[in-house]
């Protein structure tokens, strides 16, 4: 009896460790599958992916490479004062717009002006030649008569658009100029990084609204050109039957 007892014991023993076994087997090979399968909506979850959430490389990548964007010789005109300071915080925006991967073309005066040339003349030019403007506003670029006449011209050259961007350093919001007051200022007082960072996804979003405006301009115009055709096939044809 005892015998019995015991060779039945090791007989239940023996079958959990071939139903453990055989459970480690399968999770095994479950996860040799997912390793080895390509990405699929399904099975995403077996990989991390390498961009963050909410993010759209490929519209950025279009919008950078489209034709729209190359129409202009710069994505961003950056305006500030001639006073050091502004002009190195100005050259620190500027150097982490144009870093890769984000390569933007920027214009900065005491860099890009054409030497000799009139200054107004120049300034005049690379606003026209421009995407967007951005205004580095300090105390030094409410005293600057030349800061006021390109917030003018970009003023003058985009009213009341989203081509304007205030950037806010060293200065409170509500001592910005009264001819920025409709637009929303890029605060670069507590966190510059943050703010550059604001400013280079304003410059894509902008180029991307581009490339999508005129994919939707093309689709209305080749509907407009298919219902003219249409319309005038039919009346072709009424005019035969006549």
């Amino acid at each position: 009896m005892h015998g019995w007892i015991q060779k039945l014991f090791k007989s239940s023993v023996s079958g959990t460790q071939r139903e453990q076994e055989a459970k480690v087997t399968k999770n095994s090979a479950s996860s040799v599958n997912c390793a080895s399968a390509s990405p699929s909506p399904a099975s995403s979850f077996c990989s991390s992916s390498s961009s963050s959430p909410g993010t759209t490389p490929s519209k950025a990548q279009s919008a950078l490479s489209s034709l729209l964007r190359w129409s202009r010789k710069y994505d961003v005109f950056v305006c500030h004062s001639s006073v050091d300071s502004d002009s190195e915080e100005a050259g620190r925006l500027v150097s982490f717009l144009e870093a890769s991967p984000r390569s933007l073309r920027c214009f900065l005066r005491e860099r890009d002006d054409c030497p000799g040339a009139a200054v107004s003349t120049e300034l005049c030019q690379a606003v026209q030649n421009s995407h967007l403007w951005a205004l580095l506003i300090t105390p030094n670029f409410l005293q600057d008569e030349w800061c006021t006449y390109m917030m003018h011209q970009a003023l003058a050259e985009g009213p009341m658009s989203n081509r304007i961007i205030p950037l806010v350093h060293n200065l409170p919001r509500s001592q910005c100029p009264q001819e920025l007051r409709f637009y929303y200022c890029i605060d670069l007082n507590r966190k510059p990084d943050w703010g550059y960072s604001l400013l280079n996804k304003t410059v894509l979003k902008y180029l991307e609204d581009l490339v999508k405006n005129e994919k939707t301009l093309d689709r209305n115009m080749d509907s407009s050109s298919n219902e003219l055709s249409g319309g005038d096939s039919s009346k072709t044809g009424g005019d035969i039957l006549m």
